[in-house]
């Protein structure tokens, strides 16, 4: 199978997995109860699927009774009929993200950081600590909700990983990647605080997730950058684009 189906296989898997997932016609919709923001909620296609126009109004439906908003995300080639339906219903393009992977041979060392100390959490302070770096990262204020915290905790129970860097004891960075399907794990919700960016602690963060999931059995990690800079960063250790991820919404008015 190719990566990019690989890829699009093991999302697919983790949202049916999800115990509180929807399944709406065609779609699997990754719900979280607890967690409201837009990355944590979204449908995936099934593979092939061709929706209909009653299909894709169930779907918005459901996401408004969850009050979620209705949005995707999947690789195009999974589905090609989704997106034409998808826009002729009125949903508006986010973005088109590459999406990166890398095997164990592959992976490369970036330039160390000088005292910063990468563990996983273990404590609930820890995973609060963790998740209150994540929150802030992605642009949010205050506290967290439960459900960022509880995405790291399933992760590490599950075979896959969480982690929280500090420096002199400050929190200052955190991820994860998640629990594995056939040997694939999404490295995801990596955050560095504002002050302590462009450091190469992302970089680190992200060589240390990656390996710590190949030493427990993974054959490769994947991820969706945010922008050409943060690309950059995991091309710089080793992390190579195998597809394009499309991020699709419908509008709330």
């Amino acid at each position: 199978m190719p990566m990019d189906a690989e890829v699009q296989t093991h999302a697919r898997t983790l949202a049916q997995r999800s115990p509180d997932h929807l399944r709406v016609g065609p779609f699997t919709v990754r719900y979280n109860p607890d967690w409201s923001l837009k990355y944590a909620n979204y449908a995936i296609p099934d593979q092939d699927a061709e929706p209909t126009a009653e299909d894709i109004g169930a779907l918005v439906a459901a996401f408004r009774a969850h009050d979620r908003l209705p949005r995707l995300e999947f690789l195009p080639g999974s589905a090609p009929a989704v997106e034409p339906a998808l826009l002729a219903a009125g949903f508006t393009v986010e973005n088109r993200a590459p999406i990166m992977a890398c095997a164990p041979d592959g992976l490369l060392a970036p330039k160390p950081v000088t005292d910063l100390v990468i563990g996983e959490p273990a404590t609930d302070a820890e995973f609060a600590a963790a998740a209150l770096v994540q929150h802030h990262g992605y642009g949010g204020t205050g506290e967290p909700e439960d459900g960022t915290a509880r995405w790291l905790r399933t992760a590490a129970e599950g075979g896959g990983v969480a982690a929280l860097a500090t420096l002199d004891g400050v929190p200052v960075a955190a991820g994860g990647c998640s629990v594995p399907v056939d040997g694939l794990t999404e490295l995801a919700g990596l955050a560095v605080a504002d002050a302590y960016r462009r450091r190469g602690i992302g970089a680190a963060l992200s060589a240390h997730l990656t390996a710590t999931a190949f030493e427990r059995g993974c054959r490769v990690v994947w991820l969706e950058p945010a922008d050409e800079t943060v690309e950059r960063i995991y091309a710089g250790i080793g992390f190579a684009r195998i597809g394009e991820k499309l991020n699709i919404s419908l509008d709330p008015a």
